[in-house]
């Protein structure tokens, strides 16, 4: 399995970008693929995760980031992607692509996800 996260860069405040996250070697639309970061010194935090299809394909999002970040997926491309929008300085970090195949009150935890991409490094200046 490889989950090959891409799209970071450097930003300014207010501005957007885009990750992708491509996976290969499993089934893609039967499992829950998330999104972590990683700041420096600090511990692997929860973004966001879209649920696979049969188990009903919600998005759920950390609080601080509700209502800027979005994550969409396409199933045919085994690839899902966050939308960030109006970035700042606390969004600084690594991001990491996951996918886990437990039960959804589980998706929300690091833990549970078994397959990890590399991480994609998004920096917003201020």
């Amino acid at each position: 399995v490889q989950l090959q996260a891409s799209g970071g860069g450097l930003v300014q405040a207010g501005d957007s970008l885009k990750l992708s996250c491509a996976a290969s070697g499993l089934t893609f639309r039967t499992y829950h693929m998330g999104w972590f970061r990683q700041a420096p010194g600090m511990e692997r935090d929860f973004v966001g995760t879209s649920i696979r299809s049969g188990s009903g394909g919600a998005t759920y999002y950390a609080e601080s980031v509700k209502g800027r970040f979005t994550i969409s997926r396409d199933n045919a491309k085994n690839t899902v992607y966050l939308q960030m929008n109006n970035l700042g300085p606390e969004d600084t970090a690594v991001y990491y692509c996951a996918a886990s195949s437990v039960a959804l009150s589980g998706t929300t935890e690091a833990r549970n996800y078994k397959h990890w991409g590399q991480g994609t490094l998004v920096t917003v200046s201020s």
